[in-house]
């Protein structure tokens, strides 16, 4: 039993790396035939299909009654897209953001972040609320598309399209074997979590938000990789806003009273969710580009944050010396140095 749970992952990571391949080559190939830049269809099509094991975890945690895994896979699946995936990605090719991220869907994804922590705040996202997240992912979605149709579409030889359908095809078989090796992972990861006794809300926040993030991860590395870092970028802001609105929205329309919030999600993880957010704008505005050194910074980011939950979950007394020294040291020296690049950058 416990070697067929631990090939289920195997499968299931397999899975995930060929489906981000193949999603992405797809994607690739609408985006030259529909006169559509890379950007965009990672804001859209690639987010929507790499966020699709999220927008699953979150309905079935809510009929379940498990409130704090899926609230948890959504700010831990935020926090991981930002600090790790961004990280990774721009540690392998330093990453160019194009100036309509910085312009648009960074101060969207401002607005959506600060607006799910105050529909937080009272300890409850109530089932109407989340009508009003969802509602905002459908509005968000037409305004993409409709400011797609005035991209231009990338400079290519015609011998390199490929037919609509063909393209198509790709990325419904890509996504099929990303949400299936997700849901392979996930599932798995769950059993042998409970298995050392871990709570659910940390779950949420590790296990199954780097489950559920793995397509993110698979396709915007294998975008990096193929010099397509305009989908790549495209692919995580377009996800976080998706986790945000279309996610938690779904999760708390299906939860049975609403969705319920986790005091320590409140004092805590929201708010590093909404620093990573905030991080971005400065990091991004600078020469419109992630250098490999701030890819490195959001990377040893993601092991602290990640190393403090674990801390945290065994009751450690380190967690107390680790949480002085980022709030006293490292997080100020971070935002200053930012600060100072980014005022540089526009003095210049």
């Amino acid at each position: 039993m416990d070697l067929m749970v631990y090939l289920l992952l195997i499968v299931g990571i397999v899975l995930l790396m060929i489906g981000a391949e193949v999603m992405v080559r797809g994607a690739e190939q609408i985006a030259l035939g529909f006169g559509i830049s890379p950007l965009v269809v990672g804001l859209t099509v690639v987010a929507f299909g790499t966020s699709a094991p999220e927008l699953a975890v979150g309905i079935r945690s809510a009929l379940l009654d498990q409130a704090d895994i899926a609230l948890g896979n959504v700010v831990g699946s935020n926090i991981l897209n930002i600090l790790l995936i961004l990280g990774l990605s721009a540690m392998i090719t330093p990453m160019v953001v194009e100036s309509r991220i910085i312009r648009r869907e960074i101060p969207i994804l401002l607005f959506v972040s600060f607006l799910l922590f105050a529909l937080a705040l009272d300890g409850t996202i109530a089932s109407i609320e989340g009508v009003i997240l969802f509602a905002g992912s459908v509005v968000y979605t037409v305004y993409a598309i409709r400011k797609s149709r005035k991209e231009a579409s990338e400079s290519t030889t015609v011998e390199e399209r490929e037919s609509p359908l063909k393209a198509m095809a790709f990325v419904l078989v890509g996504l099929g074997m990303l949400v299936f090796g997700a849901e392979l992972l996930v599932d798995n990861a769950v059993i042998l979590a409970r298995w050392f006794g871990v709570s659910e809300l940390l779950i949420g926040l590790t296990i199954v938000s780097i489950g559920t993030s793995l397509p993110e991860i698979a396709t915007s590395v294998v975008a990096a990789m193929r010099g397509m870092r305009d989908m790549a970028v495209g692919n995580v802001i377009g996800s976080c806003l998706f986790n945000v609105l279309a996610v938690s929205g779904a999760t708390a329309i299906f939860a049975s009273g609403g969705l319920s919030v986790d005091p320590g999600l409140l004092q805590f993880d929201l708010p590093v969710m909404l620093a990573a957010t905030v991080a971005c704008l400065p990091i991004f505005a600078t020469g419109h580009v992630i250098s490999r050194w701030e890819g490195c910074v959001f990377f040893v980011y993601y092991l602290a944050y990640t190393t403090y939950l674990l801390l945290f979950s065994h009751g450690s007394e380190s967690v107390e010396v680790m949480n002085w020294a980022m709030l006293s040291f490292v997080l100020p020296l971070t935002f200053v140095t930012l600060a100072i690049l980014w005022y540089r950058d526009l003095k210049a």
